[in-house]
């Protein structure tokens, strides 16, 4: 099966991605429903949102993160002040839940991926998704990154707090044993990131560093009425956004406060269609609408006086006004000096046929709206 995120990347298109994470279990406490439903309640929502992938995040906390490990989050928004104590709360699912989680994502026809945080998930997320996300936590750990490059598939990196030097290091480890396509994503491990913190011109210069890897951001901004961070990152060459996705905005813990809900991911989604209906083509050509503008309001070769029959043209007979359906100012060379062929009046568009011996080839390049 194709990867939605890579194609759509090759075809130029943006993307979308749904970081669900484990906010399906504040989901499911607040609904009364298991977490599995709760998930899938969340794959159905940003599926029905327009919204192309659902990501979510395979760990077990015993793996990731030692009990005496501090929070790096805002403890106003999320109180659990160790990471261990958090993570032991989200991390009841195993294989058998994520491959549920696949099946129900085809099912619905949105892609689904999970971040691996530990080499067993890895290997068992190989048979479930199209492409590898890797965390920007863990964008030091070079032998975990080249374990999973080394399983063939594409790759997204986030390059949360990093220096060029590391973010180097990583692509390079990858390069060395996966030539698939790698998706670098501008990432700031800031929870909720302040939007003077957000730095989306490193967007530009990722773009410069690395041309050949496709560019995103993974946004940890709270979402403005204007979606302004993700518009501005897409105009910046964000090709792929990765944002978390809630249900409900106003739940307590560490992925809700900042995240997406199906009604802001609609409205991103309207807003990029209506940049890249802005933005339009680029092409360096008249548009089809322009035909009577291009027609009416240019200007051709008029007679400034009365031309008889036989006279020779000089320039001071001549001027130049509208509309442009006769010979065009950039003809003058060719007028001048020529001898009329009929009796032309006073303020009369010039046609080429009112002169003689006026060059074929002119006449034809004429046609086609080159001259």
């Amino acid at each position: 099966m194709e990867s939605t995120i890579i194609e759509r990347l090759k075809e130029g298109k943006f993307v979308l991605v749904a970081e669900i994470g484990v906010n399906y279990y504040d989901i499911a406490d607040k609904q009364g429903i298991t977490p599995m439903e709760a998930a899938k309640v969340m794959i159905r929502e940003a599926r029905d949102a327009g919204i192309h992938a659902v990501k979510f995040q395979t760990y077990k906390a015993g793996t990731l993160a030692a009990k005496e490990s501090p929070s790096y989050w805002d403890r106003t928004e999320e109180p659990t002040a160790s990471q261990y104590e958090l993570f032991k709360k989200f991390d009841s699912f195993g294989e058998a839940e994520y491959k549920e989680l696949k099946e129900y994502a085809d099912e619905c026809g949105i892609e689904f991926l999970s971040t691996a945080f530990d080499f067993e998930s890895a290997d068992y997320l190989f048979d479930l998704m199209n492409v590898y996300k890797i965390s920007s936590s863990d964008l030091s750990n070079l032998p975990f990154i080249e374990y999973q490059a080394k399983k063939g598939k594409p790759v997204l990196l986030s390059i949360g707090a990093s220096d060029l030097a590391e973010i180097e290091q990583a692509v390079d480890t990858i390069r060395a044993v996966n030539d698939k396509e790698l998706v670098l994503l501008h990432c700031v491990l800031e929870y909720p990131t302040p939007l003077e913190h957000a730095n989306l011109k490193k967007i530009q210069t990722l773009k410069q560093q690395f041309p050949d890897c496709y560019i995103g951001y993974s946004d940890h901004t709270k979402p403005t009425d204007e979606y302004d961070v993700i518009k501005v990152a897409y105009n910046m060459g964000a090709q792929i956004i990765e944002k978390h996705f809630t249900l409900d905005k106003s739940l307590s813990g560490n992925d809700h406060y900042h995240a997406m809900d199906p009604r802001d991911a609609r409205l991103i989604l309207k807003a990029i269609d209506r940049m890249d209906m802005l933005t339009g083509s680029g092409e360096l050509a008249a548009l089809p609408s322009e035909a009577a503008a291009r027609e009416n309001a240019r200007r051709s070769i008029v007679a400034a006086c009365d031309i008889e029959t036989g006279d020779l043209v000089t320039r001071n007979m001549l001027t130049f006004k509208r509309p442009g359906t006769g010979i065009p100012p950039s003809e003058i060379g060719l007028v001048v000096g020529r001898t009329a062929a009929c009796d032309i009046a006073e303020d009369t568009i010039l046609q080429r046929d009112m002169f003689h011996d006026y060059p074929e080839h002119e006449k034809e390049d004429a046609s086609d709206g080159t001259v």
